[in-house]
């Protein structure tokens, strides 16, 4: 009986703390003048608009969204439960006593624990503070009664995942809009049938009232009232929005000008809102160079109409149809879109923004549980695998390759060669290694290679066998001189001179035809691997050009995996992506021609490797050497990098 009324205590705490933490979250700028309205009350000496101008409230704000939030998961997931207990403890210790104090004296118009969402008058919210208090009491008593629901080992993944999400929506609130709006004057509410109150209005008409009453707006031109005139148009009504001028974010006047002409083509009518004086319009007008008509309004009710300064609202026939933060104002041809159909800038879905979150942590939560059930199943099977792929990686042959490319002209190229070969003689190295030259090179540094050492390859050759294709070298002019390998695949191949799948099939039948061991690249472009598409892209590299193969014929294929974005900019793919892009091109082999066959295959890492990283990357179970490219061209360099074996 105990453990359930704990239980209880601790699903109420957590949904009220990550409700009340989202909603804040969700609207940084309405909690923040929330703060500034309790502070004031209490006679603090900065007024509201100064306080959140300074940005010392929007910061508490955040702070307080995130901690409220934060706390709420972790006592919903029992992590770190004594000091969550004790923490939420210490919150409704501060906020009942406030609570009762705005209950007593009315000191602010309702409490804002859930913003605009869900308002309670301030007895209201006393007395839920009441049975939260009541509920933190019961939790704090027997706070090992809380059930897990994720194991220790997990909770560090809950705590960051949560405070980044959180932080991430009121970093996006901020810098846009909020991603829900709960006033009343979101997407789609009508301003002028609010302002219209039957004369047997019911509860809910006269809440709508009084939510639209304060709505006024007053022509500094005219000096007239011209609400009437802007919602009773029938068409459209851009109103530019800044409750401060002064302060008003001006890295968008480009833009709003832009807008301002728009309308004017489109003969829609385009006022700027601020509750600032005339001096401020005057110096805004200086700097923008604007010409629309400014309009005065209560700085409230603008700072409730768009939480931007400055922000845009698109009225047509009293109805918001589109509101936009100065970060993100629309194009023509969004604007295009609703003049045109008619319709209104959609909102963010709640649901869908609320399964960005819970998703990620279900699966995690049952991926941790079943993990926590078959741990010592999974421990012995990863073992045995690790030990199965030391022992084929062992079988496997070990190859550091270099890449020359088109650098060094005949008298470096052989000056290079024979630093290698005098190097390497001397010092046998624990790897096979491979110099990929020119084909001006190839017959001279073959003439004084010691192959048994070093092995020669090309760094390309045709997709013809021969005849009239000036220029291009067949695979059987590469042996002639003696090499023993050819690159094919390269990137820079298929991205300069567009080689497609069926030319590079060509290629390698014919490579194989003549005897030489073939290293086929592939891998995938920046753009792929920050759309998750890598391994979809290796497999179609590999299905395209040399699945066709006999599984004799692969036996004479190396793989070397360059991830594209990681050749020549600086960049490195870390060991542990490598490795499972390694691991996962292995598996793809193994499907296709057998795991025996896939575990005996050679895979190299070509992506910026260096003598710096190559001890990590080749320590690997799934890496068996490197296809060098620029660190290739300095015998020291490369040395470095075969010296990693």
């Amino acid at each position: 009986m105990q453990k359930v009324l704990v239980n209880i205590a601790r699903l109420l705490l957590a949904i009220t703390f990550i409700a009340s933490g989202f909603v804040k979250a969700v609207d940084p700028t309405g909690t923040a003048l929330k703060i500034a309205e309790y502070l004031a009350a209490m006679g603090a000496p900065l007024t509201m608009a100064q306080s959140v101008g300074e940005g010392l409230y929007m910061l508490a704000a955040v702070l307080l969204s995130t901690i409220e939030f934060a706390l709420g998961v972790n006592m919903l997931f029992a992590i770190r439960r004594r000091q969550t207990a004790v923490l939420m403890l210490l919150f409704m210790v501060v906020y009942t006593p406030i609570t009762l104090w705005a209950a007593i004296w009315n000191s602010v118009g309702d409490c804002g624990c859930f913003g605009d969402a869900f308002k309670l008058t301030n007895w209201q919210t006393f007395a839920k503070n009441i049975v939260l208090l009541a509920a933190a009491i019961i939790v704090n008593w027997r706070a090992t009664d809380i059930g897990r629901l994720i194991s220790r080992s997990s909770q560090w993944i809950v705590t960051n995942y949560t405070v980044v999400f959180i932080l991430i929506v009121s970093g996006w609130s901020l810098h846009y809009l909020p991603l829900f709006d709960f006033r009343p004057y979101h997407i789609g509410a009508s301003i002028r049938e609010g302002l219209t109150l039957p004369e047997n209005a019911d509860e809910k008409q006269m809440e709508r009232y009084v939510n639209y009453m304060d709505f006024s707006m007053t022509s500094n031109a005219k000096g007239e009232d011209i609400t009437d005139d802007v919602l009773e148009d029938r068409g459209y009504t851009f109103l530019l929005i800044s409750p401060q001028l002064e302060k008003a974010d001006d890295g968008r006047l480009d833009l709003i000008n832009m807008l301002y002409e728009y309308a004017c083509e489109k003969g829609i009518s385009f006022y700027g809102l601020t509750a600032s004086r005339e001096s401020a319009v005057t110096l805004w007008r200086d700097i923008t160079g604007a010409e629309y008509d400014f309009c005065t309004a209560d700085e409230t009710l603008l700072r409730t109409m768009i939480r931007s300064n400055p922000g845009l609202m698109l009225l047509k026939d009293g109805v918001v149809a589109g509101k936009w933060s100065c970060n993100d104002l629309p194009d023509e041809k969004e604007l295009d879109a609703i003049l045109s159909g008619g319709e209104f800038r959609k909102p963010t879905s709640p649901l869908k923004m609320i399964l960005w979150y819970i998703v990620p942590l279900v699966i995690l939560t049952f991926t941790d549980r079943l993990w926590a059930w078959s741990k010592w199943i999974k421990v012995a099977q990863e073992r045995n695998k690790i030990y199965k792929l030391l022992k084929h990686k062992n079988m496997r042959k070990k190859i550091v390759a270099g890449n020359w490319k088109m650098n060094m002209n005949l008298q470096d190229g052989i000056a290079l060669a024979k630093e290698l070969n005098d190097t390497l003689t001397g010092a046998k190295p624990n790897c096979t290694v491979v110099i990929c030259t020119p084909f001006i090179h190839l017959a001279s540094i073959a003439s004084f290679l010691n192959q048994e050492v070093i092995g020669l390859g090309a760094e390309n050759c045709a997709d013809k066998e021969k005849g009239a294709y000036t220029g291009e070298v067949s695979a059987e002019m590469v042996k002639s001189t003696g090499a023993q390998y050819v690159i094919l695949g390269h990137s820079e191949r298929r991205e300069y001179y567009k080689e497609s799948y069926e030319t590079l099939k060509e290629k390698v039948l014919l490579a194989l035809k003549n005897g030489l061991k073939v290293i086929f690249c592939i891998g995938e472009s920046l753009e792929e691997r920050e759309a998750n598409k890598q391994n979809e892209v290796v497999k179609a590299e590999l299905e395209g050009s040399v699945f066709n193969l006999t599984a004799e014929e692969f036996k004479n294929i190396i793989i070397a995996y360059e991830p594209i974005w990681a050749i020549g900019t600086g960049k490195t793919a870390t060991a542990d992506q490598a490795e499972e892009i390694h691991s996962y091109i292995r598996s793809v082999i193994a499907d296709k021609y057998g795991k025996e066959l896939a575990d005996e295959t050679t895979i190299l890492y070509g992506g910026s490797c260096k003598a710096s990283n190559a001890p990590e990357l080749f320590a690997k179970p799934d890496i068996d050497g490197g296809l060098i490219g620029g660190a290739s061209l300095k015998a020291a360099d490369f040395k470095g990098i075969i010296d990693a074996f």
